[in-house]
């Protein structure tokens, strides 16, 4: 019996303890992160098909939580939602208790249907240094306080409903090396950016308007720069003379002018979009183009086609107001497969040396639509370039049948 009641006793024992160490557990956590975690569950909730808060219950340790990370009693991660490819994602609001996790480096949030505005307290984050809430309904502008995030590496708020002006206290941002602000509905001209480690530029589809910033507003290090459907204007060789580490540039479907800066085709950009601009003058590469795709179609450039085009495999010339002959080379490549798409339609070209009975390579796409010339080969083009084979005689100085 005595036995009996020792053991007892000791289960009794254990039991307290075990309870009392999953309470120094719970406790754990710094207080105002625990509170700051509760306000941020009551704003949002799990859309049909997600689970993500299912293991959010505040009686056990919140640093459990999922997308949840914990450094000591502080949070210093959190990514909201199930990061699984095809989740639903969260609904509701940020609530502005996110800017009391005053340890967080990282915040980040699913594809969703996230409303309301950006809370003005995420400026209070001193340590922040990744936020990216992409893919959800968010609007209202972007807060200039986020300029006070110094250490922000990469920010990326696309594919929202965000309007107003960048600020400039984002562009002054000395860390910054991802900036993603496509899709949106933001207004103004582009900021200078300081950010000497900047490699990503990513504000296409927006409502962008004015000139590129000066030198040094868009810093040498931009690797990727995608401004394409804008409203951007001015001419662009000053701002882009010093990009000497591009790799990709899409400035299409904007209303820029002037000449395209030479160095451009010199870099080592796997994909050139300039196309729908205004941009004018010949294009007279001073070496071999070696990018893949070079796309300057639906612009005002004149003159001769160069030959240094030969080595492109996707080459769109089209509705611009080249002149004289296709060049030799182009067709060569064109015919051995080396050049994939030669558009060529809508210009003021007068000749091109090609045997009436070749067959084009079934890998090759070429259209001569609309130019100065009776047709010597007949291809199929895209429906945009027209029934009409050739132009009227009375818009064409030279002319070649």
């Amino acid at each position: 019996m005595k036995r009996g009641n020792g053991f007892s006793t000791t289960m009794v024992l254990l039991i307290v303890v075990l309870q009392y160490c999953g309470f120094l557990a719970h406790a754990v956590l710094n207080p105002v992160d625990f509170l700051a975690l509760q306000s941020i569950r009551k704003s949002l909730t799990d859309l049909p098909g997600s689970n993500y808060f299912s293991s959010w219950d505040f009686t056990s340790d919140p640093c459990n939580f999922a997308g949840l990370y914990c450094d000591g009693d502080r949070v210093v991660a959190l990514n909201l939602g199930d990061p699984q490819a095809g989740s639903p994602g969260l609904t509701g609001r940020l609530h502005p208790a996110i800017g009391r996790l005053s340890a967080l480096a990282e915040l980040t949030l699913v594809p969703g249907r996230v409303v309301g505005s950006l809370p003005h307290s995420l400026s209070q984050l001193k340590y922040l240094r990744f936020l990216a809430l992409s893919r959800n309904f968010i609007s209202g502008v972007i807060p200039a306080g986020l300029g006070q995030l110094r250490g922000l590496t990469t920010l990326d708020l696309s594919f929202n409903q965000l309007a107003g002006s960048i600020p400039l206290s984002v562009g002054a941002l000395p860390a910054l090396s991802n900036v993603i602000l496509s899709h949106n509905r933001l207004n103004g001209s582009i900021p200078a950016f300081v950010s000497q480690s900047l490699a990503r530029l990513d504000l296409k589809h927006n409502n962008l308007s004015g000139w590129l910033p000066p030198p040094p507003g868009l810093p040498p290090s931009i690797q990727y720069l995608s401004l394409s459907s804008n409203r951007l204007s001015g001419p662009v060789d000053r701002a882009l003379s010093p990009l000497n580490q591009l790799n990709y540039i899409d400035l299409s479907m904007n209303q820029f002018t002037g000449f395209i800066p030479v160095n451009l085709f010199a870099s080592s950009i796997t994909n050139l979009q300039l196309q729908r601009n205004q941009f004018s003058g010949p294009v007279q590469p001073v070496n071999p183009v070696t990018i893949p795709t070079v796309d300057l179609s639906y612009n005002r450039l004149w003159g001769e086609i160069s030959p240094m085009f030969s080595t492109v495999q996707n080459l769109y010339l089209n509705n611009n107001r080249f002149t004289g002959q296709v060049p030799v080379t182009l067709v060569d490549r064109l015919l051995d497969s080396s050049i994939q798409t030669l558009y060529l339609q809508h210009n003021y070209l007068s000749g091109i040396e090609i045997n009436p009975t070749v067959e084009i390579p079934l890998s090759s796409s070429l259209c001569l639509q609309y130019n100065c010339m009776v047709l010597p080969v007949q291809t199929p083009c895209p429906l945009k370039a027209g029934s009409a084979k050739s132009r009227p005689t009375s818009q064409c100085i030279e002319w070649k049948g």
